[in-house]
């Protein structure tokens, strides 16, 4: 192999790559945490799973082109000087502590999510906001190609129903909105999950979801159940061929 083939192929796998910016525009510090489920991939962000995001700060890496089901979120209150796990933050902390396990570190609800797929089937880019696991921190997903927002700009916590609010502060302000799975008492075969005799899109629909209307009408362009793609305003998606860079912005 010659040396302008190194080249080309240095070039090739460059431009390759995605440019992902995550910006915290919330007022209080916040910790970005980034899971890739190596189960459906093996591609990874250029970027450790978790860092320290102080107000109003951005940080870009690079993302291959074929990250697959993929996730960022964000994590309030953390302190991982004593107890370094999962329950570490008051919202979204995750096994590993700072560093989420590139394994098991999924993040504990209730949690905002950012996910996606890049060059999916059909030749498209695939990514939502996902409050299946409940709301933590509103957030946007942005690009620069001209495709789709998805998004939960509103912040949910104040309004959170009784039955789904999350932890609370040290002031006692709820940071945390849990999801109708998230508190339901029988999740292996519940509507609310879409698990068990509710586990196709035919019997789980939205209806089966008690809080279904609390995110969805203020958060309409997010995927707020198992099953929302039937909304068209859940799943989004932009054409690979476009290459876009993606911003994740927390409190837009």
């Amino acid at each position: 192999m010659g040396k302008s083939t190194h080249v080309l192929l240095a070039l090739s796998a460059s431009a390759a790559a995605r440019t992902f910016t995550v910006t915290n525009a919330c007022s209080y510090t916040i910790w970005p945490a980034v899971f890739t489920d190596l189960h459906a991939g093996t591609a990874v962000p250029s970027v450790e799973t978790g860092w320290e995001a102080p107000p109003n700060s951005s940080r870009s890496f690079t993302v291959p082109d074929n990250w697959t089901a993929g996730r960022i979120w964000g994590r309030r209150d953390c302190n991982f000087t004593t107890n370094p796990g999962p329950t570490s933050c008051l919202t979204g902390g995750c096994n590993g502590g700072l560093l989420c396990d590139p394994n098991t570190g999924t993040g504990v609800p209730p949690a905002s999510v950012a996910e996606w797929t890049l060059s999916g089937s059909g030749g498209l880019d695939n990514y939502d906001v996902s409050l299946v696991d409940g709301f933590n921190l509103p957030l946007t997903i942005s690009n620069n190609v001209g495709c789709p927002v998805a998004s939960c700009p509103v912040n949910l916590n104040p309004t959170c129903p009784t039955a789904l609010k999350g932890p609370a502060d040290a002031s006692g302000v709820t940071v945390g909105c849990k999801s109708d799975c998230g508190v339901d008492p029988n999740p292996t075969n519940s509507p609310s999950c879409c698990s068990g005799t509710f586990s196709l899109p035919q019997t789980c629909p939205n209806t089966g979801v008690p809080n279904y209307t609390f995110f969805k009408s203020q958060c309409p362009d997010s995927y707020v159940y198992a099953y929302d793609e039937s909304s068209g305003t859940a799943l989004f998606t932009c054409p690979s061929s476009k290459q876009a860079n993606y911003t994740l912005t927390f409190c837009p």
